[in-house]
């Protein structure tokens, strides 16, 4: 065996090390390979990708999950597509410049988020994909928290104990129903803040099979057969027609109250988020947000388009009226993009409102932005 002399062997270390932390030319030159706005796989606003269903070790506070899910549609299918429209609308956002003036935030350094994929859902069989879903909902709320938000819903849970909070990315409304139980088991009956252009509330009358009472029209009366929701939910941006008054009373049944979209033209949104507030009170509150509560002429991408719907800003000021409420969840519904036009406008919008929704689960109040008064014309003169 042969040895190197005592005194060769710095100068071999030194020659290894320097091998072994010399940068390549692309890294020397310009730094990482960032992605760029439009570029890298697809998340949610650039956001970690994790099979979250897979990998058991994985926490956060926040997950964002998709639902792929659109067979009990009674219009235009499609909203299977919605998580990708959804994500590829939010490319324009990502975590480090999440920064939202109007939030006086970024909801992102408050909490742990990351995207945890789609459920993998059966297109074949409804009962099937029902389960599915609930049981991805079920898996991932039963998850320890990664603590970087504070406590939020420990106060909620029967088991006291804090659970994290899923943003979900639709898919058709009915996938609220399977939500809805994974929410109950953890919290008991939820109040629901329902933003929509219909009442959903249509009476489940059966049909030829058990499974057919189960569309995107009746999931709130399901809810309530099973006891999910207490009696203090309340619908906003309602304008659908209906066979008669005889729905409404049924509506009131299930336990919401009314708000139409005309009645911001009277009340503003000040007196809205004022009605929302009183109406949900301190009990746990899921958000579920149809893109068709939005004008048509805004957000066209979806299945059942209703003329004269609120604007995008109207919404996202509503929206910001009600940080500090209980949200126990939230999710984003109805996107359909083979409708959308040219510039993706739908897919875009329901990216920022879902930012919207994060924010409103790390917040503890409104935000009070003070705008400073700028002098006018008249006092120039």
């Amino acid at each position: 065996m042969r040895y190197l002399p005592l005194t060769l062997l710095p100068v071999v270390y030194a020659q290894q090390h320097a091998f072994e932390t010399k940068q390549e030319l692309w890294a020397a030159k310009y730094g990482a390979q960032a992605d760029l706005s439009y570029t890298g796989p697809l998340s949610y606003s650039h956001l970690p990708y994790t099979r979250c269903l897979d990998d058991s070790s994985t926490t956060f506070d926040i997950a964002v999950l998709g639902m792929p899910f659109d067979t009990t549609t009674s219009y235009r299918p499609g909203a299977r597509f919605g998580p990708y429209a959804i994500r590829s609308g939010s490319r324009r956002q990502s975590a480090g410049a999440g920064y939202a003036l109007e939030w006086m935030t970024n909801p992102y350094t408050r909490a742990e988020v990351i995207d945890c994929g789609d459920v993998p859902i059966s297109p074949y069989d409804n009962a099937l994909a029902v389960d599915q879903m609930e049981t991805a909902y079920t898996t991932l709320l039963a998850r320890p928290v990664n603590g970087s938000a504070s406590a939020r819903t420990a106060k909620l849970a029967h088991d006291g104990v804090e659970h994290p909070r899923i943003l979900t990315l639709g898919g058709d409304h009915t996938i609220v129903l399977p939500i809805l139980r994974s929410l109950h088991q953890v919290y008991g009956p939820i109040s629901v803040i329902h933003f929509d252009a219909h009442i959903d509330t249509w009476p489940s009358l059966g049909g030829i099979t058990e499974q057919s009472r189960v569309t995107h029209g009746t999931f709130f009366t399901l809810a309530f057969e099973e006891g999910l929701m207490s009696n203090t939910s309340i619908h906003a941006g309602i304008r659908n027609k209906l066979q008669g008054p005889e729905l409404i009373e049924h509506d009131e049944e299930v336990g919401f109250e009314l708000i139409m979209a005309e009645d911001i033209d009277n009340l503003g949104t000040d007196e809205i988020v004022k009605h929302i507030r009183q109406r949900i009170g301190n009990s746990p509150v899921y958000l579920s947000f149809d893109i068709d509560t939005i004008d048509p002429s805004q957000a066209p991408a979806t299945g059942t388009p209703e003329p004269a719907g609120w604007t995008g800003r109207e919404t996202k000021r509503i929206l910001r009226g009600l940080a500090g409420l209980n949200f126990v969840g939230a999710d984003i519904v109805e996107v359909a993009p083979a409708y959308d036009n040219a510039g993706d406008i739908t897919g875009i919008l329901a990216a920022g409102l879902a930012d919207d929704f994060l924010a409103l689960l790390v917040t503890d109040e409104p935000p009070k932005r003070q705008v400073k008064r700028r002098q006018s014309l008249a006092d120039e003169l």
